[in-house]
């Protein structure tokens, strides 16, 4: 009369299961975030030695202007981009030096 006791799956078992139900979400979300990552990486790369404006920084990446604008933003939010003076009426951008 004793019921068998089955043991809950793991922590792993169950998100490789999430993992493996949701597949394209989860493909399509890494991919996101491999470009998100790409674009953040030429936006600190172009700005690393001379301040460049907006404008300047989506020409060179070939993006547009209010994508670079939306990632300048966070960077700047996050302490990785400062404002380092206006070129006209456009401010100039640099990457924070790494202690």
């Amino acid at each position: 009369m004793s019921e068998a006791k089955t043991n809950p799956p793991s922590r792993g078992e169950l998100l490789k299961q999430l993992r493996e139900e949701h597949a394209s979400s989860v493909e399509r979300t890494q991919v996101l975030f491999r470009e998100q990552r790409s674009l953040q990486q030429s936006i600190c790369q172009m700005i690393r030695e001379t301040p460049k404006t907006v404008p300047e920084i989506a020409a060179a990446i070939g993006k547009p202007s209010h994508e670079v604008l939306w990632f300048l933003a966070g960077l700047r939010k996050y302490g990785i981009v400062v404002e380092a003076g206006m070129c006209g009426d456009y401010p100039l951008y640099q990457k924070v030096e790494e202690k």
